[in-house]
């Protein structure tokens, strides 16, 4: 996440000062200007373990008691040890088990591996486009992450380029799945202002048809879609939702998650599907997640339920990117409506 950089780095060399003149330890801390909401997360004397500078940003390691080592870019946490899982976990699984038989898949962003690490654990899945732009991000990741050996399974193509880019120019009808795990694609200044990040080419509508040309004819394209909680946020899913769905998709659904060490606790996802009549059913996707804890690639947070109950929302959230009128489910039981039809 890369939301109020020069807030985040001046709370956190303020904090690091504070820390210097008495204190064992320092904070990496995160303030937003709209709501006047500051979340701050303690880290140990010896932090940063890493700091270098890459051709596009800050890069840091640090390390935490309780949440072990922290990927920290340009001030912002990215992601810790301890609750990455949940972010990472639903952001592919989700999709990869709404497929049918997911071969092919991209992923955009996540230069931390552990989405590929999880998208790596269905056996379906015969080959991984990743496509980061920070090689350096990587390399750290590779040597201070659990997850850092996923880039060696023969199954992946590593891609250093741009993401908006690669899916302009890659062919149509190439992936089963697509995922998108970038970083925020705005600031809000201390003025109120919204102030574009370069990951906002990744939230542009001809992005958007290029991801849905992109994707085969059941394809299903799920991104990170940020927190509820903050107003500029909302504001950003219920624009791409409309988005999403103006560029060809039929069916796009926000899911909501939990995770401690991000802005107010919870972040989601919008998940876009080409051809959601075809979902997989909910007895296959319990057989399929059980084969995967057999092969010893099970999950922490992700199971079968979160399929569908990701996606209730609180009723104000729900009619804010649905509509007054929208009461019904918006994540339809397509699946155990199949289920039912197979069994009678």
């Amino acid at each position: 996440m890369m939301r109020n950089t020069v807030a985040s780095l001046l709370l956190y060399l303020c904090l690091s000062i504070f820390a210097d003149v008495g204190h064992s330890e320092s904070e990496i801390g995160e303030f937003f200007e709209e709501c006047g909401f500051y979340q701050s997360l303690r880290t140990t004397a010896d932090s940063p373990i890493r700091k270098l500078r890459s051709k596009y940003q800050d890069i840091e390691i640090h390390r935490s008691k309780h949440y072990g080592n922290i990927l920290v870019l340009d001030g912002v946490l990215q992601l810790t040890e301890r609750d990455a899982n949940a972010y990472n976990e639903m952001l592919a699984h989700v999709p990869l088990f709404q497929h049918n038989n997911p071969k092919r898949v991209l992923i955009l962003g996540g230069g931390d591996g552990y989405v590929l690490s999880e998208v790596l654990k269905h056996e379906s899945v015969e080959q991984v486009d990743h496509c980061d732009l920070d090689d350096k991000v990587i390399e750290t990741c590779k040597e201070f992450f659990p997850w850092g050996k996923a880039w060696e399974d023969p199954r992946v193509k590593l891609y250093v380029a741009d993401g908006a880019a690669f899916a302009r120019d890659a062919l149509a009808e190439s992936y089963d799945v697509i995922i998108q795990d970038s970083s925020d694609p705005w600031t809000v200044n201390a003025e109120g202002e919204i102030v574009p990040l370069p990951s906002s080419a990744l939230y542009e509508k001809a992005h958007f048809h290029n991801l849905h040309r992109i994707l085969k004819p059941e394809g299903i394209l799920n991104f990170q879609a940020e927190t509820f909680t903050l107003p500029s946020d909302l504001e950003g899913i219920v624009n791409w939702r409309q988005q999403a769905l103006e560029t060809g998709f039929p069916s796009a659904t926000y899911g909501s998650l939990y995770i401690s060490s991000y802005p107010t606790g919870q972040i989601g996802f919008l998940l876009c599907e080409k051809s959601p009549g075809v979902a997989t059913m909910k007895s296959e996707i319990q057989r399929r997640f059980q084969q995967m804890e057999q092969a010893g690639q099970g999950t922490s947070y992700y199971h079968p339920r979160l399929q569908q109950s990701s996606f209730d929302l609180p009723l104000w959230v729900h009619r804010t990117i649905y509509g007054s009128d929208s009461l019904d489910s918006v994540c339809p039981d397509v699946s155990e409506a199949g289920d039912e039809q197979s069994s009678s």
